[in-house]
C-alpha cells in the first residue's frame, strides 16, 4: 500500500489487527527486513512496516533531508491510518528515527523498543565513514556499498552458517537507489546526540542487542538502558547488528512478551 505525504509517496505493509507495532527497518535496507516479524507477529497484534523515504518502493529524492523528516514521516503514517498510539520498533537508523520520533512525538508513543541502534551522536571519525561511504556509492554503486556493509551488518555465527541470509541483505542493499543511500548517510551523519534526552523517554521500553553486534556494541545498549527511566535490556546470543533477522525466533519473543504486557497494563 501506498501513501503520500509533502510529496513523497511511501510504501507500507499492514497486517493483522489489535495494538499496533511499527517497524522502521535499518539502513540500507527496506521494510522486507521485518517479514519474519510481521509473519509471526501478526496474529496477536497488528503490525505496520514502512519503506523509510529513499528505500524499497518508496520514492527516493535526492535532497539534504534530515532524521526529523524520516519522523514525521511516520507520524504522518500514523496520521494516515488514523492511529493514535503506536508501539516502534526500530533497529540501526530505525532506531535514530524512532529517537527523532520521540523527540517530536512523543504522546504517539505507547511503547518502543530500540535495537541494534546507539543514542549518541557521531564520532569524528563517523562522520568521515559515512563520508568515504557516500563517495563509493556515488562512484562505484550499491555492489560496493554491499560489500563494506555486510561484515558489519551481520554477525561471525551468521557469516559462517546462513548464506542465505547473507544473499537476501546483499540483494536488498543493491536493490537501494544510490539516492536514498546518500540522503541516508548524509542524514545520519548529521543527527543530534540523543544521550540527554533518553531519561525524557516516559514510555515503557526495551533495548535489544546481538551479542556479536560491534557496529553498536552492548556497551551502547547498556547506556541506553541505565538513561531510559524504567529501560529493560535483552541480548541475543549468536546474533549480529541485524539481530531480528540472524535470530528471528528470538527476537519476536522479546518484541510478544514486551507488547503483551503493555497490552495487560492497559487493559
Amino acid at each position: 500500500m501506498f501513501f503520500d505525504t509533502n510529496g513523497i509517496r511511501l510504501a507500507y505493509d499492514d497486517h493483522g489487527t489489535g495494538l499496533p507495532l511499527v517497524f522502521l527497518h535499518a539502513f540500507p535496507l527496506n521494510r522486507s527486513m521485518w517479514s519474519p516479524q510481521v509473519t509471526a507477529l501478526s496474529q496477536p497484534f497488528r503490525t505496520i512496516a514502512v519503506d523509510l523515504r529513499g528505500h524499497g518502493e518508496s520514492d527516493a529524492p535526492l535532497w539534504n533531508f534530515s532524521l526529523d523528516h524520516y519522523a514525521d514521516d511516520v507520524c504522518a503514517l500514523l496520521d494516515h491510518l488514523a492511529i493514535p498510539q503506536a508501539v516502534l520498533v526500530g533497529l540501526s537508523m530505525g532506531g535514530y528515527v524512532s529517537l527523532a520520533f520521540s523527540r517530536k512525538y512523543g504522546n504517539r508513543m505507547m511503547g518502543l523498543v530500540l535495537a541494534d541502534t546507539r543514542a549518541q551522536a557521531d564520532s569524528p571519525e563517523g562522520r568521515t565513514g559515512r563520508l568515504n561511504l557516500a563517495q563509493t556509492a556515488y562512484r562505484q554503486g550499491t555492489d560496493a556499498v554491499a560489500d563494506i556493509m555486510l561484515p558489519k551488518l551481520l554477525g561471525a555465527t551468521s557469516l559462517r552458517q546462513n548464506p542465505q541470509l547473507l544473499e537476501y541483505v546483499r540483494r536488498t542493499i543493491r536493490q537501494t537507489p544510490v539516492s536514498g543511500v546518500l540522503v541516508d548517510l548524509m542524514a545520519m551523519a548529521d543527527r543530534p546526540d540523543s544521550v540527554a534526552h533518553l531519561r525524557a523517554i516516559t514510555c515503557p521500553t526495551l533495548v535489544v542487542v546481538g551479542q556479536e553486534d560491534y557496529t553498536t556494541p552492548l556497551v551502547d545498549a547498556q547506556m541506553m538502558t541505565t538513561e531510559i527511566p524504567g529501560a529493560r535490556l535483552a541480548v541475543i546470543p549468536a546474533a549480529g547488528h541485524l539481530s531480528n533477522l540472524e535470530q528471528p525466533d528470538v527476537f519476536n519473543d522479546l518484541v510478544r512478551n514486551f507488547v503483551e504486557e503493555l497490552r495487560a497494563a492497559g487493559d
